[in-house]
Parts: C-alpha cells; sequence; structure tokens
C-alpha cells in the first residue's frame, strides 16, 4: 500500500489517482527491476507492445515537477521521467535503497506504508541483465490498481483526507 504525499506533489497525485482509477495502470509490468536500486512501472506498452518499447511509453501527457525537501529512500515513489525534467507522465518507481544523487531532480509523491515484502518479492525477479526486464512478466504485472481514502490524523488537523494505492 502506497499512502500519496498530495501536501507536497498534489499534481502528479492527482494524475497518479485519475489514471488509476480509469484502469491506464491495470496490466501494467515493472519493466525496470533493479535491486538495491528501484522498480519501475506504468509504462503502458507493457501490455501489449515488444520488450524494446518497454519504458517509452507515457499517458500522451506531461505533467509539471514537483520536486521537494523530501528524501529518496527506501520505499520511496516518485515519478520517472526522461533527460527532460518536464517529461514525467505515467511511469513512477519505488527506490530500494537510498538514493540521494536522485533528490531534488525527480517528484516524490509517496511511500510505501505496508507490503514492502511484495516491494522486495518484485526487486528480486529474475531479469535480463542488460535491459533489466523482468524474464517473465508475469512475475511483475500489476493486475489491479485500486485508489481508496483513509482519514489520518495531524498535529494541525483532525480527519484530514489522504489517499492510499493497493496494487495486486
Amino acid at each position: 500500500m502506497i499512502k500519496f504525499r498530495d501536501d507536497i506533489a498534489p499534481k502528479t497525485v492527482a494524475n497518479f489517482e485519475k489514471l488509476a482509477k480509469s484502469g491506464f495502470y491495470d496490466g501494467t509490468i515493472f519493466h525496470r527491476i533493479m535491486p538495491g536500486f528501484v522498480i519501475q512501472g506504468g509504462d503502458p506498452n507493457t501490455k501489449s507492445g515488444s520488450r524494446d518499447t518497454w519504458g517509452t511509453g507515457d499517458a500522451g501527457y506531461t505533467i509539471p515537477p514537483e520536486f521537494s525537501n523530501l528524501k529518496h529512500t527506501k520505499y520511496t515513489v516518485s515519478m520517472a521521467r526522461g533527460s527532460d525534467i518536464n517529461s514525467a507522465s505515467s511511469q513512477f518507481f519505488i527506490v530500494l535503497g537510498d538514493a540521494p544523487w536522485l533528490d531534488g531532480k525527480y517528484t516524490i509523491f509517496g511511500e510505501v506504508i505496508s507490503g514492502q515484502d511484495v516491494v522486495d518479492k518484485i526487486a528480486s525477479i529474475k531479469t535480463d541483465s542488460s535491459t533489466n526486464q523482468p524474464l517473465d512478466p508475469n512475475e511483475a504485472r500489476m493486475d489491479k490498481v485500486a485508489i481508496q481514502s483513509s482519514e489520518t490524523q495531524s498535529p494541525t488537523a483532525t480527519n484530514t483526507s489522504s489517499s492510499v494505492i493497493g496494487i495486486k
């Protein structure tokens, strides 16, 4: 389960929620698996495109970066992008270990708050060493991405709404 940080990256969270609710992520795979670094998913090309297109797909538009002072620590969720800082769209990654070189360069929009064992299991899937793609894509498939609301308590407000994601 991923807790979103809409207090830090509201546009990014809204984009992710919109895509998830529309079924955009359903059936996609974590197409980039680099143990100790990241697992990356959210590319629609992984549903039916050839492997050489994996990592190049998007939602057909981009969203602006929302950089913050948050750090890329283990289980942080961040938007993937190309060399252009304004190229984030649908792809995201989960950090598997501290990655300070990403800080301030990629939009952090959540953190894995439960199911870390699932993240670690995905990170251990056998991959092609030249592409970091899973040898068996079905092992890294996101069958259904669901959004649900939860109520949290904070020192400054009660009943503040936050969103979480569940990936099956």
